[in-house]
């Protein structure tokens, strides 16, 4: 009889997530016959049977010549080596895995729980004479994968693997048993009307219950139909809609806005200034005579202010809403506005530049690189000999001819000198590029990975659409005094979006045909559009370091870069240097010098809005009324604390801003004659009686609130 054993298998080193048993140790069956007692080890063939079946499943290793065996017992005593050296050899043997097993005077291993000894078999005929190629590894033993429980070899313990299979059954029973019980019970307090929600590993269902829609619109039914003479419009509760539609600084589309949310009414605003396309189905709902605001319920024209007011007076109005509430708009309303459709109208009005065919071409065939010029690196450019060669190539035409084009190209601004210093001209010592690869493009943010190869519009034309656009985004989206702007809403909103392709038609637009007497509001118009676009790409401007929201956000306009400062200090403020710095912002060869204004006006000021709560309120002028507009923002900018007078101590407190440009306005009391003109009555009479007594007067500037304007 064999011995009784345990099969210990050991983890493959390095692969203990991988390991596996090739053979377990077998559960005594119930009906066989117990086993006899255990014999006393014999050296033998049953133990070297063991050792050759443990080593071909890589637990036994025959250890070199001179090491003992410690469990095999023999009547000769083994030579024995050094204790060191069978200490390596056994240290060695486990680091790689294998299992040891110990000699048989010592306690042996007990079997995991649930499983039962195996009686150990003598090795099958013929195994014992393949022990020499078991060891060279020519000849592996089979190993077999399932046993039946009949075999003499092993035997299965199948109560306890049908107690297990019972076990997972009750357990995965349970688990469904909770998941349908829970979709019938009714929702908890805490949980949303209506709304049941099942929790799976990774995976989050929530289910819309009929019972709870029908709930709801019941409810929408009863809020409809109630006659409480206290209604107000709180929003949320009308199945109908309201409608008008409206223009940029229209004063009735302003009181028609302006009733509606102060009612609490949830209302849908329709631009014909931003939405052009639009016109066309005003005209023929209301008549083309018909003349903004027109409102609209459901699919009915309602009128313009003037019957709104009627309406009011007489509480029709309200009666008429509570019909609506009880509706659902139908598909034949004006419908609302949706983000992300262009403007078809607008597109097809969009020709490409007759000069793009050539362009294309000389895009593929130019030679640019890399060249040193004036001591300095200049990338991705190319000389004015080889466009000249390239369009002589491609056009078979003179030189001279080759050479105008080259000027037509420079003036239509696809290319441009790369010190911006002349037009075209032929040689290889004049060096330009394509205005796409300008390396600051980056920070081009009316640039959006290509140039704009359309024909280019006029300036002025590009900026009186940008100011529509850029009103309906305040009107929409500010508050009633403009010094508080919602920039999420702004950023995510289709008249935003609108305007954000707009600006894209400015890369190439010809600025030297503006007229004079335009450059003054285009210029303070597009430095209040890029300040709200410099807070939606590159956030506020810091107290500390407010270089990218100032310098670093630009706008590439005909042909040259933009900053909020170069337009402040370079165009705006005739060329003076921005406060803090010793260099003008335009050189003496700049091209923009032709746009800046003539003289400083120290009024602008009091225009820019730099989206702080310290800066002048937003707003956007007018070609024709510009002076006026500038006088009546300075003197509203005063009025709301621009200006602070202390008669007992004789000091006027001033805005910083007066400081930082104290070059526009003078010296002490020429600043304060200046800002004389534009105070009310009353600090008007206190700044009076300080100037005219002939005592002295201090001037103390106020904190710069650098915060958001939100």
């Amino acid at each position: 009889m064999g011995e009784e054993t345990l099969v210990a298998m050991p983890l493959a080193p390095h692969h203990h997530h991988h390991a596996r048993l090739d053979a377990l140790p077998h559960h005594v069956a119930p009906s066989s016959p117990p086993p006899p007692p255990p014999q006393p080890t014999v050296a033998g063939d049953n133990n070297k049977d063991e050792e050759e079946e443990e080593r071909d499943r890589g637990v036994v290793e025959s250890p070199p010549a001179g090491v003992a065996r410690p469990e095999t017992a023999t009547t000769t005593p083994p030579p024995v080596l050094p204790a060191a050296g069978e200490e390596v050899y056994y240290a060695r043997r486990m680091l790689q895995g294998a299992v040891l097993r110990p000699p048989p005077h010592l306690p042996q291993p007990e079997a995991p729980p649930g499983l039962a000894r195996a009686l150990s078999a003598p090795a099958p005929h013929g195994h014992a004479a393949d022990e020499e190629e078991a060891e060279d590894g020519a000849k592996q033993r089979p190993v077999d994968r399932s046993a039946s429980a009949n075999s003499a070899a092993a035997v299965v313990d199948v109560a306890s693997i049908g107690r297990f299979l019972r076990d997972r059954r009750a357990v995965l029973s349970s688990a469904i048993t909770r998941r349908i019980s829970s979709l019938k019970e009714p929702s908890s307090p805490s949980d949303t009307y209506g709304v049941q929600e099942i929790h799976l590993p990774n995976v989050k269902v929530t289910v819309r219950l009929k019972d709870a829609i029908a709930a709801d619109a019941a409810a929408e039914d009863d809020i409809a139909l109630d006659d409480d003479p206290g209604y107000s419009f709180s929003g949320g509760h009308i199945k109908g809609r309201v409608s008008f539609f409206s223009r940029s600084g229209c004063r009735d589309c302003a009181a028609v806005r302006s009733f509606f949310r102060n009612s609490g009414l949830p209302y849908v605003e329709i631009n014909l200034d931003v939405f052009p396309e639009r016109e066309a189905e005003l005209a023929s709902r209301a008549g083309g005579a018909a003349r903004v605001p027109q409102i609209f319920l459901n699919e009915k024209l309602l009128g313009g202010l003037v019957v709104l007011n009627s309406l009011r007076n007489s509480g029709e109005f309200e009666r008429r809403v509570r019909d609506l509430a009880g509706r659902r708009c139908p598909d034949s309303a004006p419908r609302v506005p949706v983000y992300g459709f262009d403007d078809e109208a607008a597109a097809g009005e969009q020709t490409e530049d007759a000069m793009v065919g050539v362009v294309r071409v000389l895009r593929h065939r130019m030679p640019i690189q890399d060249r040193f010029v004036r001591v300095k690196l200049v990338k991705n450019c190319f000389s004015g000999a080889d466009m000249v060669d390239a369009i002589v190539n491609h056009l078979n035409c003179g030189r001279d001819k080759a050479v105008e084009i080259g000027k037509e190209l420079a003036r239509k601004h696809f290319i441009h000198h790369v010190f911006r210093e002349n037009d075209f001209e032929d040689g290889s010592q004049n060096l330009y590029r394509f205005l796409e690869h300008d390396p600051a493009v980056s920070k081009y943010y009316n640039f959006r990975g290509s140039t704009n190869d359309g024909e280019p519009k006029q300036a002025a034309a590009v900026g009186h659409r940008m100011t529509k656009i850029m009103l309906a985004i305040l009107e929409a989206y500010a508050s009633d005094d403009r010094r508080h702007l919602d920039y999420s809403r702004i950023a995510a909103s289709e008249e935003f979006r609108r305007y954000a392709n707009l600006v894209q038609e400015l890369q190439r637009a010809d600025m030297t045909v503006l007229p004079a007497e335009e450059r003054l509001p285009f210029f303070l118009n597009l430095h209040n559009a890029m300040a709200i676009h410099a807070v939606i790409r590159v956030g506020q401007p810091g107290a500390v370091d407010r270089r990218p929201f100032f310098s670093d956000f630009q706008y590439i306009v005909g042909g040259h870069p933009y900053s909020l400062a170069a337009i402040r200090n370079g165009i705006l403020r005739a060329n003076r240097r921005q406060p803090y710095t010793l260099a003008k912002p335009f050189g003496s060869n700049d091209r923009r010098l032709e746009l800046a204004q003539r003289r400083a006006n120290p009024l602008v000021h009091f225009a820019l809005c730099d989206a702080t709560r310290s800066s002048p309120i937003v707003r956007f002028y007018t070609t024709q009324g510009v002076e006026p507009e500038l006088r009546h923002a300075a003197r509203e900018f005063f009025l709301h604390g621009g200006v602070e007078i202390d008669l007992e101590s004789r000091t006027v407190h001033l805005t910083r801003i007066v400081k930082w440009y104290s070059n526009d306005f003078g010296q002490d009391r020429d600043i304060l004659r200046w800002v004389l003109n534009y105070l009310d009555p009353t600090k008007a009479g206190l700044l009076t009686h300080l100037l005219n007594d002939g005592g002295p007067i201090n001037i103390s500037y106020m904190n710069y609130d650098w915060s958001l304007n939100v």
